[in-house]
Order: C-alpha cells, then structure tokens, then sequence
C-alpha cells in the first residue's frame, strides 16, 4: 500500500489555566494586542510585496533606473538590500520587535509572501484583487512555541506555554477525534506544525495542524468515478455499472428554507425587542438563527462530501471526475434561489479537501 504525506487541521478549545482574575485579562489583553498587530502586519505585507512589484510598470523613472527586485549583494542589478521576503520581516521587526514575539511575525510573513507568489498571477490577469486581511486574523503560532506540555491528572487535558501564557486543552465529550490525535503528536507518532490561535468572541481556538503518513488503499488507476452536483440530487455519482444517488433536494432544503422563515419572523419582531445594549439585544435570535443555518449547511456538505469519497474508495476508484461543473455553476448564477439556497463552492471544496486526503485524484470540468 502506498504512504502518503497526511496534513490536516483540528480546532481544539482552549481555557487559560489560571484561577487569578488580574492574570485571566492580563492574557486576554495580550492576545487581543498580539491579534490586532498581526492584522496590521498582514495587510502592510502585502501592500509591500505588491508596490514591489508594481515599481516596474512606473514607466515615468530614468531610463537609467535598475529595476529588479533582487539582493544587491548578490546581483549588480539588484535595488534591494536584502532577500524579497526578508525585506517585509526587517520591516515588521523595526515597527513592532517591542510589542510582540518576532517568531510570530516571522511565521506570519513567511505564510503571506507564499500565498502572495501563488496568487500574484491572477493579480496582474485582473482575475482578483489583493487580499484584504480583517481584524479577526488568527495569530500563527510556531510549533516550537508550545512548551512544557502536561498532562492533568485524571483528565485526557493537557497543559502548556506559549511565550509565558499558560493555557489548558479543553476537548470536552470530543466526538471527533481531536483528543487522540493530540495524544500521538505529543507521542511523537504524529508531527504538530505551525498552528495559529484564534480569538472568537469569549473564547480561544488553537488551530492545530498535525502532518502523519497515511496508508493510502489499493486504488485502481483504471476505475474512474464521475459525479454531477445539482440541486435537485445534491449529489449523483456513477462508477462503472454502478449508480449512486446521495441526498434529495428536500432533505437538504425543507430544514434550511425553515430556518430562514424563522429568521424573517424574528426580524419582523426585533423592533418590538427591549433594547438593553441597543442592536446587538434586539437582533439576540436573528443572529442565532443565522449561525444555526451556517452549521445545518456545513454539517450537510459535510455528510454529502464524505458519502462520495466513501464509495469511491469502496470501488477503488483512483480519479473522481466533478462532471459539468463549472458550466452548472454559470448557470445556478443566473437564479436568485439557487443562489441563496445552494452551496456549490463548499461542497466542491469539501470534495477536493477529502479526495486529497484519501488519496483520490480530482478533475473538474
């Protein structure tokens, strides 16, 4: 059987592991100032490396002007100092070295210049725009940083550091399988690496990465798997002689089509709602609906998703071929409801995450 590189993402709840109250928001405050730089971080980084670029197309310079961003000590023509991606670190080092840990910033100015590169083709193509980071950035978090893990006795939680701040692992009844692979990355058995922490509302998130090789089953090249997302079918998929139908459309829409009637009627009766804390109190339910109808739709895409990849590796099909995709989604453009109430992008997304990990190769048409 083949082995393959696994890389996956687990979101495992955090509590801070200190009774003192002065302690608890002397951290949080930490962890909103390390949040609110990063997001200035993020946006000059790529506004850098963007003018950087863009110094070429300034036609109006000298003739004479040596335009190449390289290091001037290793080509003559070079007009920078240092390496392209060092230039931002030096940077974020002069503005904010005395803020917040540089490791930080290093880890976050690495992962931007590399998304920067992938996309900075479609940005000359005018096929999008540069990336606009918001406040809720997550702080990336290098593996190294997190320091004497523990374990709490008669509990499956451990506790740690990250540059002083003490936390503690909260997995809760954990369904998934978070807990068990936390254990075998601090066993070795699996690698932990760069994480972030992410800030969301009350409550922090450690975005936890764990790379593990993953026997892949015996996959024939020959047996290919076509699949056609619709909203009628959610999902229909043929491998040989076979034929699967995954979903119906009102499975899928009967529970979404009534969250939203009990949005419209709680926004109708907002406005009789006592105002305590202004808006916020008034649109308490609309808001609650609405997340609820965020997690209906992921669980669903999930559970569809999961389904396709499950038979395909049941037939040992190799390729999954999404049949008619792109022009399905042209048209589903054309129709306001389908545009409301039909997630192409997140269960195609969710398809390709999967197939990737199983081993499957994916083709879109």
């Amino acid at each position: 059987m083949e082995t393959r590189k696994i890389i996956v993402t687990r979101r495992i709840q955090l509590l801070i592991n200190s009774d003192d109250d002065q302690v608890r928001h002397t951290i949080w405050e930490t962890l909103w100032q390390w949040q609110h730089f990063c997001f200035r971080a993020a946006n000059q980084i790529s506004t850098h490396h963007f003018i950087q670029d863009q110094i070429k197309e300034l036609f109006y310079l000298k003739d004479e002007t040596k335009v190449k961003l390289a290091d001037v000590h290793k080509d003559p023509d070079g007009i920078l100092t240092t390496s392209k991606t060092n230039t931002t670190y030096q940077f974020l080092s002069k503005r904010y070295k005395q803020e917040m840990p540089m490791a930080i910033l290093g880890c976050l100015n690495n992962t931007l210049v590399s998304t920067y590169n992938k996309e900075k083709e479609a940005y000359w193509k005018g096929d999008r725009s540069l990336r606009n980071y918001k406040r809720n950035i997550p702080i990336p978090i290098p593996a190294g940083a997190l320091i004497k893990i523990l374990p709490i006795d008669q509990s499956r939680n451990y506790t740690f550091s990250i540059y002083g701040l003490h936390f503690k692992t909260y997995f809760g009844k954990d369904l998934d399988d978070k807990c068990s692979m936390w254990k075998r990355a601090i066993e070795g058995n699996y690698k932990l690496c760069d994480s972030s922490l992410q800030l969301d509302g009350s409550k922090i998130y450690l975005l936890a990465v764990f790379q593990f090789d993953k026997l892949v089953g015996n996959l024939k090249p020959e047996v290919i798997a076509e699949a056609s997302l619709s909203m009628e079918i959610p999902v229909v998929v043929k491998i040989n002689r076979y034929q699967y139908r995954i979903g119906t459309k009102e499975d899928f829409l009967y529970r979404r089509l009534a969250i939203q009637e009990a949005i419209r009627r709680c926004q109708k009766s907002s406005g009789f709602n006592r105002t305590k804390n202004g808006k916020t109190r008034m649109r308490q339910k609309v808001n609650t609906y609405r997340d609820a109808e965020k997690r209906y739709i992921n669980y669903k895409l999930h559970v569809y998703s999961k389904r396709l990849i499950d038979l395909c590796i049941k037939h040992q099909a190799a390729t999954l071929i999404l049949v008619d995709q792109q022009e399905t989604e042209e048209l589903a453009k054309e129709e306001k409801f389908v545009v409301r109430n039909w997630n192409y992008g997140g269960l195609r997304q969710k398809i390709t995450y999967k197939a990737n990990k199983a081993g499957i190769n994916i083709i879109v048409e």
